[in-house]
């Protein structure tokens, strides 16, 4: 199994860069991929911040991205609720997970945004 680091991953969903776009749509094409939640964060965080990419874009990418068989993370259905509460919150990525997480864990915060989305899902 190949683990992905984030930059990886934006080569190949970004094809800015031809030669390390073919080299990771290569890897991740033809290999069990793990993808850290951590790493996941990460690519959100760029293309949001750097790149400028709408949320709306940023969830349907990476949905899209993560239907993939061979990409396997600790908990897909955790990062496809967190995309989903991340296009439709005022929430970022990170904070878009622990609500999710408040679902079967409890999630101690003082950040209001969160605590108002952990409430929205119990």
């Amino acid at each position: 199994m190949i683990v992905l680091d984030a930059n990886y991953i934006l080569r190949f969903l970004l094809n800015d860069n031809e030669a390390m776009y073919e080299i990771s749509k290569n890897t991740i094409i033809s290999n069990e991929c793990f993808i850290d939640n951590e790493v996941f964060a990460e690519v959100v965080f760029v293309l949001l911040k750097v790149y400028k990419v709408p949320k709306s874009d940023i969830r349907t990418t990476l949905e899209k991205f993560i239907s993939f068989n061979n990409i396997l993370f600790n908990s897909k259905e955790t990062i496809i609720g967190a995309l989903k509460i991340f296009d439709e919150k005022n929430l970022d990525f990170v904070d878009a997970i622990l609500c999710i997480k408040s679902q079967k864990y409890i999630v101690k915060t003082f950040d209001k945004k969160l605590n108002k989305c952990i409430e929205n899902y119990k």
